[in-house]
């Protein structure tokens, strides 16, 4: 029986809501078998007592695919029907609920479509299909449900999508994403872009099935390049990465900041792009940087995120962009007096290294150097930061100034950290009570 982990459920339940999901998804995590047995329920309207997703309360006609006819066949046909034709009714849909099985024609063992009895009374249809046979192939046909099993094609894709249009249906992709941030991908991660999207990220750890030892055994057998994708779900972005790192190697557990190491804040300013701040901490002794803090919101005005912010520290200076200006609707506003003027301390100037320079490219490139030297580390509960140095790349050989609000505010802190500061406490003496300024010692 079925049982779904946490991420598995999250990932049924958003279907209530959103049309597209995707469950971007390490090796053998399990994220096949979720896509399986949803469909496997859609399409006999067998929902388990825990259920909280999509429910169809009539027969569907849906469609399941991967990239060939025998990728098909093995992973998508294995998982609903069972490994082969001796073993039918041994996969995600019950063997007493199959009535009819179509065989495909020129593919050994493969199926072209499955009936499938609904407990309304009806049946329903599931058709094999395959991104090989090109998107005119997904054309025309009206269907309630689509599974996509790894990566399709964008063209096939959207042809998949626009049939489920006039059924009001859904449509969900499981898959490791090895081919990188692709127009697919790029729809879902790292944030979907329409609120009709759903993301689910299920890394090797969040496989339940595997114990320690399995898990340590999968990452051995991975270069350290692939890891990522095939261990965690996140797109291999190869050499288009401006960091082209592991986050093992930058991240770090908190812990308490000691009181002699000084502190600094940068801002990165926004409304429909996030306004975010990353607060950094110095260890001036070995010269390494610490981002120990996060904050990233939009459309919020000054006086919200100053109050978020104020709270790790109104004695902790700010540094802030270059561009740190807006219409405002009077002369020559600058939002760093706004922030100013709800408490922040912030820097007279905006952020530039101690040549005078402000430099994308010199900053990346030393933020980079400190990661590689041991001198950048991250707290690892600073997820919206590690979402964004995971995907920062380059195209064309520019960096792509998107997702990289916590990056450009972590970038200014590090270029002003000759201000960052360290708190200052009051020492308050007590005289005895009979001390008087005429007493002689």
């Amino acid at each position: 029986m079925y049982r779904p982990n946490p991420k598995q459920a999250a990932f049924h339940k958003a279907g209530s809501t959103k049309r597209e999901r995707a469950i971007l998804a390490a090796n053998r995590s399990g994220k096949t078998l979720s896509c399986g047995y949803e469909l496997a329920m859609h399409a006999t309207g067998q929902y388990p007592d825990w259920w909280e997703g999509r429910r169809f309360a009539r027969p569907i006609m849906a469609w399941a695919a991967g990239k060939s006819n025998e990728t098909t066949r093995d992973v998508v046909q294995g998982m609903l029907l069972g490994d082969n034709e001796v073993e039918w009714g041994t996969g995600a849909l019950p063997k007493a609920c199959i009535a009819k099985v179509d065989k495909s024609r020129g593919i050994t063992g493969a199926v072209d479509k499955v009936f499938i009895k609904h407990v309304s009374g009806g049946i329903s249809i599931i058709q094999f299909k395959s991104y090989e046979q090109g998107w005119e192939k997904w054309t025309g046909a009206e269907v309630d449900v689509v599974w996509f099993d790894e990566e399709p094609p964008e063209k096939v894709y959207k042809e998949g999508l626009t049939r489920t249009n006039n059924t009001r249906g859904i449509a969900f992709l499981s898959l490791t994403p090895l081919l990188g941030m692709t127009q697919v991908v790029s729809l879902f991660y790292p944030k979907p872009e329409s609120p009709t999207r759903h993301l689910t990220m299920m890394t090797i750890d969040d496989a339940l099935h595997f114990d320690a030892e399995q898990r340590q055994m999968m990452i051995d057998q991975y270069q350290p390049y692939e890891r990522e994708a095939r261990l965690r779900g996140i797109p291999m972005l190869g050499s288009g990465r401006v960091f082209p790192l592991a986050e093992e190697i930058v991240t770090v557990e908190p812990f308490q900041i000691p009181e002699y190491w000084p502190q600094i804040i940068g801002i990165d300013f926004g409304w429909d792009h996030p306004t975010a701040a990353a607060n950094l901490a110095y260890d001036r002794d070995v010269d390494c940087l610490y981002v120990t803090r996060e904050y990233r919101v939009s459309e919020e005005a000054p006086v919200v995120h100053a109050a978020a912010i104020k709270a790790w520290g109104s004695w902790i200076p700010v540094s802030w962009p270059h561009d740190g200006r807006r219409d405002m609707g009077y002369a020559d506003q600058q939002i760093a007096q706004e922030y100013r003027d709800w408490g922040l301390r912030m820097h007279f100037e905006h952020a530039t290294f101690e040549n005078g320079s402000n430099s994308l490219e010199a900053g990346v490139t030393e933020m980079l150097d400190r990661m590689r030297t041991g001198r950048w580390k991250v707290f690892n509960t600073c997820t919206m930061w590690l979402d964004e140095f995971r995907v920062y790349h380059r195209k064309d050989g520019k960096i792509v100034k998107e997702f990289d609000d916590l990056l450009s505010a972590s970038r200014y802190a590090m270029m002003m950290r000759r201000v960052a500061r360290t708190q200052m406490r009051r020492v308050h003496h007590t005289r005895p009570p009979d001390w008087s300024p005429l007493s002689v010692a």
